[in-house]
């Protein structure tokens, strides 16, 4: 099968990611160029990554490609992604989809009224281990999950996985909580270690989740926890017949009786990556890569894109979404929610949107 051919608009830390999924499976993606905003910045990305950088919208149209990812700065994502939509091209745009709730309201105009074909590179759920834990609360062993406790990811991620963790879907909810300040002796960055002892003031955020179903979700984040090796993240999920423990279950079995498993990663043969995830015998996750015969693993964030990237194809022979439309503006439509609710101090109510109807 002919790989598909992209194109990646913006030339930030983000971009990297699709070049490194491109390098590793040259057989399912063929970057073919960067567009970048001038040439000092063109000529940096192609000497760090050797693919072809642009600097004109001409050049990128003349690569003839399946689909454009669209990876700018967050307030400029939609306008780029309205642009390229425009164009006729399908677009994966990184997150979030847009940072106004009009906005919102228009790339879902565009694509039932103009038929753009846009879809949002929300890619935790494909996470490996999240994708794992998803599958837990699907299959039962908590009973029907009622609250998720989560200190993960940030905004508009972990409304997408409190959502799937709770099978909410769409429904409205309620959306309180506070911000605080603490110290923090920083040990990591994207850069790399630190190891000179500067310690930085972060915010941590807490919110909690009422939904209109009885579901309840509480949410706990500091920046920090992306890149540090002194501040852990967590998951909880608790039902009627059990809880997932970050990756210990412990579930009432049909006869009642507890039990305890854990999530079991197996990496791939060359020790890169996750290649599967078990509970006992019971196969949670399987690496997509590795079911097109890959013997090499990628990290997880790499992982849960390239997964993405894998349902462009379905998405663009079969209109079969890689991660609903719908569901993308939706999480950030309740990233606007957890910014009002921090600013005002009072709690705030979504109300159903268009692309919830």
């Amino acid at each position: 099968m002919k790989p598909l051919k992209f194109v990646v608009i913006g030339s930030g830390w983000r971009s990297l990611f699709y070049a490194r999924i491109a390098r590793a499976y040259p057989d399912c993606f063929n970057l073919g160029a960067f567009f970048c905003r001038s040439k000092e910045k063109a000529q940096w990305m192609q000497e760090e990554t050797g693919i072809k950088a642009v600097t004109s919208p001409e050049d990128c149209r003349s690569e003839n490609p399946d689909f454009v990812v669209v990876a700018v700065n967050k307030d400029s994502i939609f306008q780029v992604t309205r642009e390229w939509a425009l164009k006729g091209y399908p677009v994966l745009c990184e997150t979030p989809a847009a940072m106004e709730l009009g906005d919102l309201q228009e790339l879902w105009r565009l694509r039932t009224q103009e038929g753009a074909r846009i879809q949002v590179a929300e890619q935790y759920f494909e996470y490996p281990v999240f994708h794992a834990a998803i599958e837990i609360a699907k299959r039962g062993y908590l009973g029907d999950p009622y609250m998720v406790n989560i200190s993960a990811v940030h905004d508009y991620h972990g409304a997408s996985l409190i959502r799937r963790l709770l099978g909410t879907g769409m429904e409205n909810m309620k959306v309180y909580g506070k911000k605080y300040v603490y110290p923090v002796v920083e040990t990591d960055s994207r850069q790399g270690f630190i190891e000179d002892g500067r310690v930085s003031e972060r915010e941590r955020v807490r919110l909690t989740f009422e939904f209109e179903g009885g579901k309840t979700a509480f949410y706990d984040f500091n920046s920090i926890q992306y890149h540090s090796r002194i501040r852990s993240r967590h998951l909880n999920v608790q039902g009627v017949r059990g809880e997932l423990d970050d990756w210990t279950l412990r579930s009432v079995g049909e006869d009642n009786r507890p039990r305890e498993y854990q999530m079991i990663k197996e990496p791939f043969e060359t020790g890169n990556g996750i290649k599967e995830i078990y509970m006992g015998e019971e196969l949670l996750y399987r690496n997509p890569f590795y079911e097109l015969g890959k013997i090499n693993g990628l990290p997880q964030d790499e992982t849960a894109i390239g997964t993405l990237m894998l349902g462009m194809r379905r998405f663009i022979e079969e209109g079969t979404e890689a991660y609903p439309l719908s569901e993308g503006l939706q999480d950030a439509y309740v990233r606007i929610l957890m910014e009002q609710t921090l600013k005002s101090g009072q709690m705030v109510e979504s109300k159903t949107q268009v692309w919830s109807l």
